[in-house]
């Protein structure tokens, strides 16, 4: 199976292009974020390696969970599942303006890519613990496409 990663460029430019194909009238598969909110939350995601965002801490049973699941990324291989819990900060239950959410989302992976390659992704995640270039490439290629996928893009 093909480990995808927004550190590759052809992956990244997936991304991208399946970012600028979403319109904001796009219905959802699941959950109950419109796209302009997901649009949103999704930049606040790239934020955390980039310490715009800033996790609380995580219990230790949880960074506990977090650390296996990191460890065994393939529990993620088949997709992120839907509906997961995620921190606080993260939540965008608000309006949000589409294009504006989209051209933020668009900036912000440009900045992650060039955090990325300047070496300067974290080597570590609230939830998930010790972090590689090769595990946020991962996960945060899966992310975007989880939710790239929840609204048929």
């Amino acid at each position: 199976m093909v480990r995808k990663s927004l550190h590759h460029p052809a992956h990244s430019e997936e991304i991208r292009r399946r970012i600028s194909s979403l319109s904001g009238d796009a219905e959802r598969k699941w959950g109950s974020m419109d796209a302009g909110q997901m649009l949103k939350h999704c930049g606040r995601v790239l934020e955390v390696p980039l310490g715009k965002t800033v996790l609380p801490p995580v219990p230790a049973v949880f960074r506990a969970v977090g650390a296996f699941a990191k460890k065994e990324m393939q529990v993620f291989n088949n997709g992120i599942p839907r509906n997961m819990p995620t921190f606080r900060k993260l939540i965008i239950n608000f309006e949000c303006d589409f294009d504006v959410e989209k051209q933020y989302l668009l900036e912000t992976l440009e900045k992650y890519l060039d955090a990325y390659r300047k070496g300067n992704l974290p080597g570590h995640h609230a939830l998930f613990g010790k972090m590689s270039e090769k595990d946020w490439g991962f996960l945060e290629y899966k992310h975007l496409h989880h939710h790239l996928k929840q609204f048929n893009v």
